[in-house]
């Protein structure tokens, strides 16, 4: 049963795949053949070697602008794939040095905001398509296209525009998925093996080829996915790596090859940290071979001309809620992908875009669910803000620009939760107790000082350093000003448990 769940899901992330490949290819100004070889690379090569069961890797659009403004900069696509090469070695170089452990350091409220931001993007974006308005890329997931339009402004346009044939066709393939799921259903075999995914491209494929034919609901060509395969499966491979050797010397090339590296290796370690985190069998994956496995998927991809590799969100949770169990439905989607761009290319471009954006903006759903939203209320401010800061900032900005924005971010909370909590003030009648919870440091002197500015004449204080390993010298110094003072204000000081240099200080003090 667990070899059908991986088929099933396989499935479902190869029609999710297949428009995302294509056109993120479309929309560097690549090959569509290449985006589509990246996308067998990552599932075959990349899901086999990976140190992930469940993150689904291929052609990203977070490397868009960086391909497309590399084609045009350094005059070919081909110069491209051969960074792709040196890009992979670097990963490998990146691993062998624990470069992996880089994901460790962002937080959680961080990457469960990307994954609901994921969520929101692909709903957003899948609405022009839904109601027939195709004029951005599918996979597009930047706030500001290429196009000149934004997020927001496409959406208007297509309700503006609206087609339909698209949108009749959005809505029997949400009305399929939906009834698929029906818990009643799911109890006969037949609609717990086949992926109702499937049978709503088929449907969509029915009705645009015999029932609107010859209607004005009929979709043209542009509203279909449009795949060229003249060649046949040779037609995927590009061989030109040892061609292009001649621009080691341009120093344009290197800077590719980094940010190559650099995108495509964060992005992967974020995509396999998301990934464990909705895994619902908490699997732990080893981000170092995953990072191996990168490298080793983009040397390969740069020799036979593809687009870079990376693990990608996007495919990575439609491969999760769509209940894959092992690697073997990554591997599958990627064997789906050259089955079916060898010997059914026609078929392929049968397949209404809109179909394909309501499969995208069902996962979405289930990326961004409501509860997702009400678990990090419950965790706090410390936790609840940092994640609306990732979520909004990568909506109006990007995926990794999102990241980045909530992490400093989340820094900024860590950093204030730490200083709020450190120092404690008690007050009973006229006495008075100031408790160091953990490590005190710089950052907490203007806290202590109010506390010791709080305390009035003829009290009594207590101050207990008991919980502390390390003070700072500036609030030992804080310490030592108060405790020469006090006396002038009748004030008795005591120290309560301290550690060896509170000790010392008192009795500098009192010497």
């Amino acid at each position: 049963m667990l070899f059908y769940n991986d088929i099933r899901s396989s499935i479902v992330v190869f029609l999710v795949a297949l428009p995302l490949c294509l056109g993120v290819a479309l929309a560097s100004g690549a090959p569509l053949q290449a985006g589509l070889l990246t996308g067998i690379i990552g599932g075959i090569v990349v899901g086999f070697l990976g140190g992930s069961k469940l993150s689904v890797s291929g052609p990203t659009a977070g490397l868009v602008a960086i391909i497309g403004a590399a084609i045009t900069e350094l005059g070919s696509f081909e110069v491209v794939a051969a960074a792709v090469v040196f890009a992979g070695v670097l990963q490998i170089v990146l691993a062998l040095c624990n470069g992996a452990k880089l994901a460790d350091f962002f937080p959680n409220s961080v990457i469960k905001g990307m994954l609901a931001a994921i969520g929101i993007i692909i709903i957003l974006k899948q609405f022009p398509h839904l109601l027939g308005f195709d004029m951005d890329f599918i996979g597009d997931e930047s706030f500001a296209q290429q196009d000149g339009m934004n997020t927001f402004s496409e959406i208007y346009w297509a309700f503006k525009f609206w087609q339909t044939g698209p949108l009749i066709i959005s809505a029997v393939t949400l009305s399929i998925i939906l009834i698929w799921k029906n818990k009643k259903l799911q109890q006969y075999k037949f609609f717990n093996l086949i992926p109702g995914d499937l049978i709503a491209v088929i449907t969509a494929i029915m009705l645009n080829e015999f029932v609107f034919a010859g209607t004005d609901l009929q979709l043209s060509q542009n509203h279909l996915v449009t795949l060229s395969m003249d060649k046949g499966i040779e037609g995927l491979v590009n061989f030109n790596f040892m061609h292009q050797l001649g621009h080691l010397s341009n120093l344009a090339f290197y800077k590719l090859v980094f940010g190559i590296t650099v995108v495509a290796s964060i992005e992967s370690l974020l995509s396999v940290d998301a990934a464990d985190k909705i895994d619902p069998e908490k699997n732990i994956s080893d981000k170092k071979r995953e990072l191996l496995a990168q490298g080793v998927g983009n040397i390969l991809a740069g020799f036979l001309g593809a687009l870079p590799v990376t693990a990608v969100i996007v495919r990575t949770s439609a491969n999760v809620t769509a209940g894959a169990k092992s690697r073997w439905s990554t591997i599958l989607h990627g064997f789906w992908l050259l089955v079916c761009v060898a010997f059914i290319p026609n078929i392929l471009n049968k397949i209404p875009l809109a179909c394909l954006g309501m499969i995208l903006s069902v996962v979405g759903f289930r990326v961004t669910r409501p509860s997702l939203y009400k678990t990090m209320a419950k965790r706090g401010s410390a936790q609840l803000y940092p994640f609306i800061i990732t979520v909004l900032a990568a909506v109006f900005t990007d995926t990794l620009t999102g990241v980045a924005i909530g992490f400093v971010f989340s820094i900024f909370f860590i950093i204030k939760a730490d200083y709020t909590s450190s120092i404690i003030h008690i007050k009973d009648n006229n006495s008075h107790l100031i408790r160091f919870n953990k490590d005190v440091s710089f950052l907490n002197k203007s806290d202590l000082i109010k506390c010791f500015n709080e305390v009035p004449e003829n009290a009594q204080l207590r101050i207990d350093g008991s919980r502390t390993i390390k003070i700072d010298a500036d609030i030992l110094d804080v310490i030592e000003d108060f405790i020469e003072t006090a006396p002038h204000k009748n004030i008795k000081v005591s120290l309560q448990k301290s550690p060896l240099a509170l000790v010392e200080l008192f009795k500098g003090a009192h010497t």
